[in-house]
């Protein structure tokens, strides 16, 4: 039984979207952008950003009390976190937050998406969507990940591996975690045809082009090839109905060399779908943002794996409440 609840701390929780909002607006409206390595007052800021001066004014008063902002004497700086990760221009900075405006978005509708039972937006199929959505969805998937797959890929045994498909890989990010691991390692990132280019400049920018390229492909319709040792999926099974990654499961299988291991990273729910906590809000996440994603059970995926083929399943929980399941091909 869950240990109950206090009145406080149920206040907290409630009223916890104000703070995230006013980062978020702040963050759109590129408050610290605008204010940069300068103390500047809210109507400098207001007539920069186009906005009312009361309003921006308030704004920034909150900001200052959330510790994003400075303010002396009228004047408004950033602290040495917001002009590090806020400010644009910073190889630091946080691009990535745009991906939770959007994602503030898709949860405003989560009254109507219970009722329904699916996302009740109207959205474009990801290899259909505009490049800004795309690009802060990437950045915030990588800038977010790097600690966890690096962590996450010493879990995996690569003793044998030396050719690896990782599908959806979008940055590369655990390609390129793979390959730090085992530098001899030789990796496939498979990916849309509007983000392939994307991967390809982050492979760029990182310094992985000898050892990582692509393929453009929809993993749903396309073949994987074959010859490989390890295929990896990373936060790939969410977006899917039980059907479709029934589907991913048996193609990965075809593409794997006898004793090659599939490997899927994800949110794996008790059976009773309560825990992880991150796991059941994120199976919210899908319902209000996918038509028919979700998180699954372990006794879900197993089934999934052992219907492929795969045997010598394991499941190793890592310490971002994650897990892997990982399943051997020993038969064609």
């Amino acid at each position: 039984m869950n240990k109950q609840i206090t009145t406080e701390e149920f206040a907290e929780k409630v009223n916890a979207f104000r703070i995230s909002r006013v980062i978020l607006t702040a963050y759109e409206l590129k408050i610290f952008s605008v204010i940069s390595e300068r103390k500047k007052t809210a109507a400098e800021v207001a007539q920069i950003i186009n906005a009312d001066v009361r309003a921006t004014d308030r704004l920034m008063n909150a900001l200052v009390s959330i510790k994003l902002l400075d303010k002396s004497e009228g004047l408004f700086s950033n602290t040495e976190f917001s002009l590090k990760y806020l400010v644009e221009g910073k190889n630091t900075y946080m691009s990535g937050l745009m991906h939770n405006v959007n994602l503030w978005n898709n949860w405003s509708t989560m009254t109507e998406a219970v009722k329904k039972g699916t996302t009740v937006t109207m959205k474009k199929p990801v290899n259909e969507r505009e490049s800004e959505w795309l690009e802060s969805f990437i950045a915030a998937m990588h800038s977010r990940g790097k600690k966890q797959a690096s962590d996450t890929v010493k879990l995996i045994n690569l003793s044998n591996v030396n050719k690896i498909l990782d599908i959806g890989g979008g940055s590369g990010l655990y390609s390129f975690a793979l390959v730090d691991n085992k530098p001899a390692l030789k990796a496939t990132v498979f990916d849309l045809p509007n983000v392939i280019p994307i991967t390809q400049r982050y492979i760029r920018q990182e310094g992985y082009k000898d050892s990582v390229n692509t393929v453009k492909g929809d993993f749903l319709k396309d073949d994987f090839g074959c010859g490989y040792d390890l295929v990896f999926l990373s936060a790939i099974i969410h977006m899917n109905t039980p059907e479709q990654n029934k589907l991913l499961i048996g193609k990965s299988f075809k593409a794997l060399n006898l004793k090659g291991q599939l490997v899927i990273s994800d949110y794996i729910m008790s059976e009773d779908r309560t825990q992880p906590t991150t796991g059941a809000l994120f199976a919210l996440n899908m319902l209000v943002g996918t038509s028919a994603g979700d998180t699954y059970t372990e006794y879900e995926v197993n089934n999934w794996l052992r219907s492929a083929g795969f045997t010598n399943i394991t499941k190793i929980d890592t310490e971002y409440n994650t897990g892997l399941v990982i399943g051997i091909k020993y038969k064609d």
